[in-house]
Formats: C-alpha cells, sequence, structure tokens
C-alpha cells in the first residue's frame, strides 16, 4: 500500500538522522542509503510512522541512520521482529533492512516464512556477496571459485538466490536492483512500497574491502548493455540497446538469447515481460553470465488481502463472537487439580 503521509512534503536530506553514516569509503551502502531517503520523499512517508528493523552485519547500521524509528535486533531476525511489529502496530509503514551473510545464511528460515506469511512489509537484501563486517569470510552468495579467510582455496558451493528463494517461497512482490543506479533503484523501493503485502527487494551492492568487484561482469558500464536486461512490464525482454532479446529455450525450461535483426523483436520470437507471470519470473531470476541479469521488477501480484489484516479480521470476529472474559476467572475456571503433600 502507500506509505503512510508525512503531515507535510519532506526532502530526502529530512529522512537523515542526526548520526554520523560510518562504512568503509566507497561502500555501497551510502548510495542503497542515499536512494532509500529518495524514496521515502516520493512516497511522502512520516518518520514518525515509519520503522526499519535490521539484524546484525554492515547494512543493519540502517536505523541508525535514517531519522524514522528502528530497531536494531539480533543476527537473521529481523523479518521476525518485523512480522511482530506490523501485526501488533498495521497502521506504521515497516521496513526490513539486511545483508546476504544475515538474511540468506542465519536468517533464511525468518525470511521464507515472512515472504509466505505476506504481512505489509519491505524486505531489502543488500548482496554484496560476501560477510564484511566479520572481515571477508564466504557468505551464501559467493560466486564459486572466491578465495576468502574461510575458503582458501576457493569457493566450492555453489551461491544462492535471492530472488529464486523469494519465489519460491510464495512471495507476491520480487525485484532487484543495483546499488548505483540511482534513477533505477529508488523507482523500485517505490514501487516495493506500494505494493499491499511483502515485497523482496536484492540490491546488488559494492563491497569495496572484501569483495571489490563480485558484480563487475553485471555492473560494469563498458558492457552493461550487454549485461542487464531492465525489466519493463508489458515491453519486450530486450537489451543490448535493442539488439538482442530473449525468447524461450528450444529444447528445455529457459531462455536463450536471440538477434534481433531488420524484421523487428517479434519476428525473432522475442518475449514480453508480464510482472504477473511467476513461471517467466522463475527463469528471469535464474538468469546470469553469459546471459544478461535481470534488474527491476521480477513478479508483482496483487491479492486481497495481507496477514496482518487476516489475522485481525480472526480477532475482531472472535470478540464479536464470544463477550470479553476476565483474565483471572478464566485461569481459575474447572476444570482445576489440587496437589497435597
Amino acid at each position: 500500500m502507500s506509505a503512510i503521509h508525512a503531515p507535510l512534503r519532506l526532502e530526502p536530506k529530512d529522512y537523515a538522522s542526526d548520526q554520523e553514516v560510518r562504512w568503509c569509503p566507497g561502500c555501497g551502502d551510502y548510495a542503497i542509503l542515499k536512494a532509500v531517503e529518495k524514496a521515502l520523499s516520493e512516497l511522502g512517508a512520516d518518520p514518525d510512522r515509519t520503522v526499519f528493523v535490521s539484524g546484525i552485519g554492515c547494512a543493519a547500521r540502517f536505523p541508525h541512520y535514517l531519522a524514522t524509528y528502528g530497531f536494531h535486533g539480533i543476527h537473521g531476525r529481523a523479518p521476525a521482529i518485523a512480522t511482530g511489529i506490523k501485526l501488533a502496530r498495521p497502521d506504521l509503514d515497516v521496513w526490513v533492512v539486511g545483508g546476504d551473510g544475515d538474511m540468506l545464511a542465519i536468517g533464511t528460515n525468518h525470511l521464507v516464512h515472512a515472504l509466505r506469511r505476506d504481512p505489509d512489509l519491505v524486505i531489502l537484501i543488500l548482496n554484496n556477496a560476501i560477510y564484511g563486517l566479520t572481515k571477508g569470510q564466504a557468505s551464501p552468495t559467493t560466486p564459486i571459485g572466491t578465495r576468502t579467510p574461510t575458503t582458501p582455496s576457493g569457493v566450492v558451493e555453489r551461491p544462492l538466490s535471492a530472488c529464486e528463494i523469494a519465489l519460491a517461497a510464495g512471495a507476491r512482490f520480487v525485484a532487484r536492483s543495483v546499488d548505483v543506479h540511482q534513477k533505477h533503484l529508488p523507482e523500485i523501493l517505490v514501487r516495493a512500497r506500494r505494493h499491499e503485502g511483502a515485497a523482496m527487494v536484492e540490491i546488488l551492492q559494492n563491497c569495496v574491502i572484501y569483495a571489490d568487484g563480485a558484480w563487475a561482469a553485471i555492473t560494469d558500464k563498458a558492457h552493461a548493455a550487454e549485461t542487464q536486461l531492465l525489466l519493463r512490464h508489458g515491453e519486450p525482454l530486450l537489451f543490448a540497446e535493442g539488439r538482442k532479446g530473449l525468447a524461450p529455450a528450444r529444447y528445455r525450461a529457459g531462455l536463450r538469447i536471440v538477434e534481433v535483426g531488420p524484421e523487428g523483436w517479434q519476428a525473432a520470437g522475442v518475449l514480453v515481460h508480464d510482472e504477473r507471470d511467476r513461471t517467466l519470473a522463475t527463469l528471469l531470476a535464474a538468469l546470469a553470465p553469459p546471459l544478461p541479469v535481470a534488474l527491476g521488477v521480477l513478479y508483482a501480484d496483487p491479492a486481497p488481502t495481507t496477514f496482518e489484516r487476516a489475522v485481525h479480521a480472526q480477532i475482531e470476529a472472535e470478540r464479536t463472537r464470544a463477550p470479553a472474559l476476565d483474565l483471572a476467572a478464566a485461569i481459575r475456571r474447572a476444570p482445576t487439580w489440587t496437589v497435597s503433600d
């Protein structure tokens, strides 16, 4: 749903707290914080009715740097804490911020259940493909072959995909952007907040100290046109300045690159993006080099209700059905037992 509006229109800078922002110089978190402030201003969010919840890690500093309410929780539990806040106070605008090590390792269970329950939350996963705060250990999204203190011979495990996990968990809004895309990222954040229900946004973020260039194959401007597929609902899946597109694979489920000739994208068999198509969203979420990586809203499915609304509807139904009970009397009514020596 739309954010809860402030009494007066606020500028992005008005959402900054009085705390000194302290990340490593050049960290992608600075750009993401700037994008969040832009999005809050665009939404007209009321700082007094907005809450940012985090766990542990570099990204978990967000509640300190925003002039809103905040809850700095423990490792991996931010989605559960945020769900509790939204249940207790459905009138609040609740955001969750965590890194890949926080949300996709110890917090995966809480992330999955928050997405399947579908409370009205915006969940941001800042994915820098490393454990930054604890000095560069491999995270669940670290690419195969990466040497770290915990993988001195190179990572041998396949990395997790935040968007694929979200879709598998039943999320109804799944999107992806990049930290330095200062036009694209705020637009995606605004879309996520205006979605009614749990919205998950993966943000590819650069850690200049421990994983510098982890996403360079996708994000470098020199070849971004070839490596990034910008999704727009109702428009063809074109990239490389319209010279290439994605069509169904011929002999298996999947997508393939096709050249777009003078006859146009339709003749080449290029697919049109449909945000409501979960199967297409799953194929797009799995794209990786040499295919372009999908950026934008992969999936958006409006639904008539949310988790907290359904829970409160049950509470009201019970209040209507049964008279209020005195708690002490309820505890003491039969059956009871007496324990004697």
